[in-house]
């Protein structure tokens, strides 16, 4: 999983409409036309993780499953 911050990606981005929770914490998730996804914050526009879809299918999905709890 790749970390950039301020990077241009190599490839635009076609990002979804923000998920938001009580009005200020907004993700929002996107993919390039290599097939990389990203998840990103809208606070900091030029932020994110990117991954391949599974990779990213895997951490969504072990977040579900409490694996992130403990930060709660």
């Amino acid at each position: 999983m790749k970390l950039t911050d301020d990077v241009a990606a190599p490839l635009p981005i076609t990002w979804n409409e923000a998920f938001c929770s009580e009005g200020a914490n907004c993700f929002r998730f996107g993919l390039d036309d290599a097939g990389r996804a990203y998840i990103g914050s809208t606070l900091t526009p030029d932020a994110y993780v990117s991954d391949s879809v599974e990779a990213l299918r895997a951490l969504i999905s072990a977040v579900k499953a409490g694996a992130a709890d403990h930060l709660l």
